[in-house]
């Protein structure tokens, strides 16, 4: 490995920025959203522009490459480089300036899209172009690529909206570029007006062609503006340090025209005739990208047409009449903006929903975003199907058909020999293909390493020579970006996949999704960086940690990249023992958020307990595994000794709970909760005959109705046996039958009671002890997977009576029913017992809605406020339990994200300020806001333990609200 060491200390001597020459923070970089991996020497995140211009002057002196880096999203490579990456993420990332009057703003490169179009909706303006990252791409990554989105139909690419630029040469020239040769470097017009009969004829004319350098911007009959030709340069030519961009008028009001047709080629013909009505997007996919097609109009694929107007009506009646002249199967114009979004979000998940075929096959990019003229949109699609089949690959084309751009991820086989080069046989084939159609082949993303090299089919031998000149001009030394667009890389060359081991890693959960293969798990992040938005709207909870402290190594993204680095073991070496991995995990919430809102369905909180279990391996646990990881043994413990006052009495003791907190590993800044005094199960057996000696389930309540078990979860069971007497009281309530789990074990994990439901005879019961049901979170939260998986083939041992009689099993703690639903039957993959219980698993709402359907709630009649539980969001879904809402009278909604204590994660010493970020994120503004009347509604223990630490309110479980209608008197105001 290369000693870098003088370079990282003479750029600490020369920027102010921060300089990271760690293992962390190069790992963290080796990858963008391609296929492609390089390993830098060292990661600069300047300050200003006299950073950029010191880091410059530095690694030319040394002859080390620089390569500028946004929100690392792009998707052909050109955000890789083995020299010194520059994050301008983390510092250049403001809005400087923004004048309506001439609709302009000043940016500086690691600007996030959406804060620029935040900033200047209020003026009634936006930035036109907006590609389906806009919530963490940034305005420097968009010039470097022109990226265009969805819009661009109405609003061009990004070129078409820069008007000035400020850069730095390499040769640490300071440039302000525009029209009229502003700003151009010695050289460039001479060249240019050298060639005018090859600018003038050597580039095709359509709306997406983005492949090369943009060169024929510097025609006089086109303003000789370098602005526009700088970009699309990918960082080649220099590095942008400011930009003037001019914003659009926003339409006052917009519509949503879904146009459905037969097949993709029916819809890719009719986008190019819907141009002249005006919209503002045409965009097209077809049903093989969409898992779960509800709400779109019946069809086999179907046109996205925006249209905008003064007025709701004149947007709406443009819609209709697009609608009408469509040629459609079945149409939807829909106004509503929330349903708009929910049908766009479709849309815009689908570059990561396109990584996996229908079969859950993977699937990459590489030919991600070729473009041809519109009207030829209808045969190319056929053709590229015809080739794709001619290759025995798959593919599932969507895109911005109105500008004849189609994206792809195709499923190559970038593992073997053999697959990669079927890759580049086919590669070859369809940029001759697009060639054809008059295309380009980049119509959004750029070359990158993907189809740099191909650039010579598309444009002839002689204006790449051309491109190779220019960027001589620009870059003499090819410091910048090396092995882009100008004598490239091959695009079968630095593949990311090839450094992992060929071998399959042996681990603890089951990855069914993945075939049980790790790395398999592991390479689901495609680098589309969801995981890196700064705020959420709706539901959404994906990637808290993240949003509380903005640092890559604390997203889901930056976990996986550093996962990966471990696997293939040249930046990391020490393994599951890597120090690196395990600060980064330290932050994840284990939140599950990623699972569901992932486009690709990373799942962090399943690869932050594997690691764990591998980490700590025969090593000394931290003090909050063994105080919090067994939490369910000390309080057992507790009920069995009936010292729940004692411990309650010495934990208001500060001295004594501050030694408490050092010995459980808990943040002194939190308070330890208090313990039941009469556990949930105290209280049932006092109210219920006692079990039978089979251990089976005892039926409770007089009501005909359905039989069904309630799950005693830690929580519940010792902390806030409330919520149980509650649940009780309500599933009584609406007729049904309540019993509590078996607690009877017998020798050797058999079960009390035989099959066909008679006793066993005394002397087997005599052999037999009690045991309690647990779902294990606490235990896989923290990575102790083989005590996880003792407690739950115990649990299983215990609940077959329950399996054998099909009775529902309805958990009240969100995260105790999420880990039976998901964790279970991963960990426990070869005991088909595991996925019985986890199908047999409702929610608290789902009980009432499928075993109680005409019972009518008590009615609440008040608004509610609180978060809906981040497990219950990503795992079990929430649409029974707003119906039960809406039923009882209870309006209004529950905000997304994370609470941030998140079980055992908030209690952790060191998580403090983290876990409060969170809560301040959504939740603690939405309880400050409540009104007096309002309920303040937290399912989860965790949840009503953050509310009542940090902002002094009780949170209640719905069970507990219902239960209280329940009791109160008809008629009595609430």
């Amino acid at each position: 490995m290369t000693d870098h060491s003088g370079l990282e200390a003479e750029l600490r001597g020369a920027v102010r920025g921060e300089v990271g020459f760690d293992t962390a923070s190069r790992a963290l970089v080796t990858m963008d959203a391609s296929n492609y991996r390089r390993v830098p020497a060292g990661v600069v995140a300047p300050r200003d522009a006299d950073d950029v211009a010191a880091v410059l002057e530095v690694c030319r002196a040394r002859g080390v490459p620089v390569v500028a880096r946004g929100g690392g999203t792009s998707i052909a490579g050109q955000a890789t480089g083995t020299g010194v990456v520059l994050d301008f993420t983390r510092h250049m990332n403001g809005l400087l300036e923004l004048d309506p009057g001439t609709r302009t703003a000043v940016v500086q490169p690691g600007l996030v899209l959406d804060r620029l179009q935040e900033a200047a909706a209020p003026h009634g303006l936006r930035f036109g172009p907006d590609p389906s990252t806009h919530s963490r791409c940034t305005l420097g990554g968009m010039i470097g690529n022109n990226s265009c989105g969805s819009h661009s139909v109405a609003w061009g690419t990004t070129a078409d909206s820069v008007r000035e630029l400020s850069v730095v040469t390499a040769r640490g020239r300071r440039l302000r570029l525009g029209q009229g040769w502003a700003g151009a470097p010695d050289g460039l017009r001479e060249l240019a007006e050298g060639e005018l009969a090859r600018l003038r004829t050597g580039f095709p004319e359509l709306p997406r062609r983005i492949s090369g350098y943009a060169l024929d911007a510097l025609l006089p009959e086109k303003g000789a503006d370098v602005a526009r030709s700088f970009c699309g340069s990918e960082g080649t030519f220099g590095i942008l340090t400011e930009a003037v961009v001019q914003l659009v008028q926003a339409p006052h009001a917009r519509a949503l025209a879904v146009l459905a047709y037969g097949d993709e080629s029916a819809a890719a013909e009719a986008a190019a005739g819907l141009l002249p009505y005006g919209p503002l997007t045409v965009e097209g996919m077809a049903a093989d990208l969409v898992r779960a097609p509800a709400g779109l109009p019946k069809g086999g694929a179907w046109l996205f047409v925006e249209t905008g107007g003064d007025s709701a009506a004149a947007a709406r009646a443009q819609a209709e009449a697009i609608a009408r002249a469509a040629g459609v199967t079945d149409s939807l114009v829909v106004t509503d903006p929330a349903a708009q979004r929910t049908l766009w979000r479709i849309r815009e998940d689908a570059s990561g929903t396109a990584t996996r075929m229908p079969d859950g096959s993977e699937a990459w990019p590489g030919w991600e975003d070729c473009a041809v003229p519109p009207a030829r949109l209808g045969a190319y699609l056929r053709d590229f199907r015809a080739l794709l089949s001619a290759y025995g690959l798959r593919g599932t084309p969507y895109g911005h058909f109105g500008d004849g751009c189609i994206h792809v991820r195709i499923d190559f086989d970038l593992l073997t020999g053999a697959g990669i080069g079927r890759f580049r046989r086919f590669s070859e084939e369809l940029a001759d293909l697009v060639v054809e159609h008059g295309g380009s082949l980049s119509g959004e993303h750029g070359d990158g390493q993907a189809r740099a090299e191909l650039l010579p089919r598309m444009y002839g031998a002689q204006t790449v020579r051309l491109f190779e000149r220019a960027k001589a001009v620009w870059d003499p030394d090819d410091l910048l970006n090396p092995g882009m667009l100008v004598r490239p890389a091959r695009l079968d060359e630095n593949l990311r996949f090839s450094v992992l081991p060929r071998d399959p890693v042996d681990v603890a959960f089951g990855y069914p999704a993945d075939e049980g293969d790790f790395r398999a798990a592991v390479r689901r992040c495609v680098g589309v960086a969801k995981c890196r938005t700064t705020t959420v709207s709706g539901p959404a909870v994906m990637c808290p940690s993240f949003r509380a402290t903005g640092e890559e190594e604390h997203s889901t993204r930056g976990r996986a990249r550093l996962l990966h680095e471990m696997l293939a073991g040249e930046l990391v070496t020490d393994g599951w023992r890597s120090t690196e991995v395990r600060d980064a995990l330290d932050l994840c919430l284990s939140c599950k958020g990623c699972r569901s809102d992932c486009p690709v369905g990373v799942d962090m909180a399943t690869y932050k307990a594997e690691f764990l279990h591998h980490h700590y391996a025969g090593r000394r646990r931290p003090a909050a595994h063994i105080g919090m990881g067994r939490l369910p043994q000390w309080l057992r413990w507790v009920a069995a000794t009936r010292t729940a006052p004692l411990l309650n009495t010495l934990a208001s003791v500060r001295p004594l709970a501050g030694v408490g907190k050092r010995l459980g590993g808990i943040a002194p800044e939190r308070e330890i909760p208090r313990l039941a005094t009469r556990t949930f199960t105290g209280w049932w057996r006092g109210r219920k005959p006692a079990h039978s000696g089979t251990g089976g389930p005892v039926p409770g309540g007089s009501g005909p109705g359905d039989l069904v078990v309630l799950w005693p979860d830690t929580f519940t069971e010792h902390l806030s046996p409330s919520v149980g007497r509650a649940a009780v009281r309500v599933l009584e309530a609406a007729g049904l039958r309540v019993a509590l789990p078996p607690t009877l074990l017998l020798r050797g994990g058999r079960i009390g009671g035989t099959d066909d439901g008679r006793s066993r005879p005394a002397t087997a019961l005599l052999t037999a002890r009690r045991a309690r049901v647990c779902c294990g979170l606490t235990y896989v939260s923290t990575g102790q997977l083989d005590r996880a998986r003792a407690v739950l083939r115990r649990t299983l041992d215990l609940m077959e009576p329950v399996l054998r009689a099909g009775v529902p099993v309805v958990v009240l703690e969100p995260s105790c029913a999420a880990a039976l639903r998901t964790d279970l039957p991963e960990l426990l993959h070869d005991d088909p017992r595991a996925a019985r219980l986890s199908a047999a698993v409702v929610t608290f709402a789902e009980a009432l809605q499928r075993h109680a359907p005409h019972w009518t709630p008590p009615a609440v009649d008040r608004p509610v406020a609180g978060q809906t539980h981040c497990h219950q969001h990503a795992v079990l879904g929430d649409a029974p339990d707003r119906r039960l809402r809406v039923a009882a009278g209870l309006t209004g909604e529950l905000s997304g994200g994370c609470c941030g204590l998140a079980g055992n994660f908030g209690f952790e010493k060191g998580h403090f300020e983290v876990s409060r970020a969170c809560a301040e994120e959504q939740l603690l503004p939405a309880v400050r806001e409540a009104s007096e009347q309002t309920v303040i509604l937290a399912d989860g223990f965790s949840c009503r333990t953050q509310l009542a630490q940090l902002a002094g309110v009780r949170g209640r479980h719905l069970a507990e609200v219902l239960a209280e209608a329940l009791d109160q008197p008809a008629g009595e105001a609430k």
